[in-house]
């Protein structure tokens, strides 16, 4: 049967293909697309604009203030939907396109799908060089959006109608597999946008794109079930693809069918509930006590839907077992390679069923699983210690008790929004995960970019408008990034946002101390002959009111002056009708100590500084116990 045709502009096509995408896993179908957020300019309003105005009734479209906001949005919503949908987001060429290009690293990097739609040059090259072009005398083909090549997963310039089918599909392809997922880039020539064509109308149908869950190999399951029975002291290391694939339950089951304790990256947090015997809670650079301990003394540990990154093992430092070895289970390949392990590509849900069939009636030695739940009991009490520090009750509290005061609020589901500064560090290691889907702890620490909280709060309660969803930002963050805060004024987005200020980058001001340098650079104070003042111990900080900023905005802002007026602004922010912002100072300097990990930050090695100095004789000691792991996993 052949095909109808339908006359319409490449937007108008591409905006009518988006809104009919469903995704599938497990019988259950979401939309793929949830909307379109965009700032338009001379290179996308003819074009895309037009389209989303014709088709504003299938597929919404929100205006936000910032590019690399909105695609934050879409990141934030991606994570908290597991991957199953996004939002698209489009922008005119130049300055707002490569504004998108941070936003698309973020999204790569955490391997969250986001579709970016930037205006391009002319294809005709007609009236070259136009409004906000880079010229590149020796390729005329370089546009300001190959800037996007490296930070996405899939990238293409639609230089004629007819190739926006082929784009659009692969688009998608690639958004749905969690294995290559990312930022896809369709980079969109403003007067290509604009030209029509004949459509099959077979293209403008509903679509499903159906999320597989791939079994492991037999041999690798086989492999993997030998080396975990021949262990004494294993170890699971859940990532944030065990949560994007719904393993919780899965990951609970396999632990109580076992007695393998579970350590937790920053994207896995929360993947085995807090007070489960067996949970260690965080690991790695910014892991606690009972995590790094057993890290330490493991010899198999077994990653789940982890990419290893350097906070994950500490630098190459945490697992100091002579013979260790790893069983890394990935939907991705290139993860499940890492660390010279045993790849076990797979579903993270089914690798871990699996798994606990194969070793049905093995369980770990009684004495490593005993020296788990002990450790896991120590370190429940010193987190009720640090976050119930009394300090000084005269000045601000600690970030520690700030976060407290978070937790509780947030209840059993509740969600915590985070990316940069001390804040993820701390809430690595405090936070009580209680939620049984493992979804109430959302800190971005893949990149780690500040401005993310705001904008990513609003794509995670869109994505779970059921939650109290809770923003902490800290000062520096804020500043990078407040104009979304509009954006949540605009679409009444209930979230509470939480505006920690210090007063400057307390998070690197630490890292600056502890490699010697004294904090330098790291408050807000007024310059001395157009450079940063040298007396790190000077009050003059600059006289900033960012309640006085955020209410200017639009949001209802509380200013809190102690832990308890945080509490009960917390509880009175509940139900509101739009975002809600509570300012609260914090003590600068009352840090959450580092607990038996390193993270490996170079110190000069030669300096006139006696700081630096000594840091740099601690740098050589700890350095020391950095290593490669290289064992085969076929011994």
């Amino acid at each position: 049967m052949v095909s109808g045709m339908t006359r319409l502009t490449v937007a108008q096509a591409l905006v009518r293909f988006l809104a009919v995408q469903e995704t599938e896993r497990d019988g259950a179908r979401e939309r793929l697309i949830a909307g379109c957020y965009g700032i338009f300019g001379h290179g996308n309003v003819a074009g895309l604009g037009q389209a989303l105005h014709q088709y504003r009734e299938s597929l919404p479209f929100f205006p936000a203030r910032n590019e690399q906001g909105m695609v934050h949005i879409a990141a934030g919503y991606a994570r908290q939907r597991n991957r199953l949908g996004t939002f698209a987001c489009t922008t005119s060429v130049g300055p707002g396109a490569t504004n998108m290009v941070t936003g698309a690293a973020l999204a790569t990097i955490n391997r969250l799908p986001v579709l970016l739609l930037p205006g391009d040059t002319f294809a005709t090259r007609t009236p070259h060089p136009v409004l906000q072009m880079l010229e590149v005398p020796w390729d005329s083909t370089v546009s300001v959006n190959d800037c996007f090549r490296p930070v996405s997963r899939y990238y293409e310039r639609v230089e004629r109608p007819e190739q926006v089918i082929p784009a659009a599909l692969e688009a998608m392809r690639v958004l749905t597999d969690p294995a290559e997922t990312g930022a896809v880039t369709l980079a969109m020539p403003e007067d290509v946008q604009a030209e029509a064509f004949e459509v099959p109308d077979e293209f403008l149908e509903p679509r499903v794109w159906t999320v597989y869950r791939q079994p492991a190999a037999p041999e690798a399951l086989h492999r993997a079930v030998e080396l975990i029975r021949g262990a004494r002291r294993p170890l699971i290391v859940a990532g944030g693809g065990l949560i994007y694939s719904e393993a919780v339950a899965a990951l609970r089951a396999f632990v109580d069918a076992t007695g393998i304790p579970v350590g937790e990256t920053m994207a896995g947090r929360g993947a085995l509930v807090s007070d489960h015997a067996l949970s260690l809670g965080a690991i790695g650079a910014t892991g606690g006590a009972a995590g790094n301990r057993l890290a330490r003394e493991a010899d198999v540990v077994i990653g789940v839907g982890t990419r290893w990154s350097d906070f994950t093992t500490a630098s190459h430092t945490a697992f100091q077992d002579p013979g260790v070895r790893f069983v890394n289970v990935n939907v991705a390949a290139f993860d499940a390679g890492k660390q010279s392990g045993l790849p076990v590509v797979a579903d993270a849900r089914v690798a871990l069923e699996q798994l606990r069939d194969a070793l049905s009636g093995w369980r770990v030695d009684p004495e490593w699983e005993g020296r788990a739940a002990a450790e896991s009991r120590l370190w429940e009490a010193e987190v009720e210690r640090v976050m119930t520090l009394d300090g000084d009750s005269s000045g601000p509290p600690a970030q520690s008790q700030i976060i407290k005061a978070i937790n509780d609020a947030a209840g059993d589901t509740g969600v915590i929004v985070n990316a940069a500064g001390s804040a993820p560090g701390d809430l690595h290691k405090l936070w009580r995960a209680r939620d049984p889907a493992g979804k109430s702890y959302h800190v971005e620490y893949g990149y780690s970019c500040m401005g993310y909280e705001i904008p990513g709060g609003i794509g995670v309660k869109l994505a779970a408008p059921e939650r109290e969803v809770y923003v902490l930002v800290g000062d520096g963050s804020y500043l990078m990034l407040p104009g979304e805060l509009v954006t949540a004024v605009a679409q009444r987005v209930p979230i509470v946002i939480v505006l920690v200020d210090n007063h400057g980058y307390a998070s690197i001001g630490a890292l600056s101390r502890s490699v010697g340098s004294s904090g330098f650079g790291t408050l807000y104070r007024f310059s001395e002959n157009g450079s940063v003042p040298l007396d790190p111990a000077s009050t003059d900080v600059l006289p900033l009111d960012l309640a006085a900023n955020a209410e200017s905005l639009g949001a209802r802002v509380v200013r809190a002056a102690s832990v308890e007026q945080l509490r009960e602004a917390l509880a009175a922010a509940r139900g509101a009708d739009g975002p809600v912002v509570v300012y609260v100072e914090a003590d600068r300097y009352q840090g959450v100590p580092s607990y038996e990990s390193w993270w490996d930050v170079p110190v000069a090695e030669v300096s006139e500084e006696d700081g630096v100095r000594e840091a740099r004789e601690a740098y050589d000691r700890d350095h020391q116990r950095q290593r490669q792991y290289l064992r085969s996993t076929h011994d």
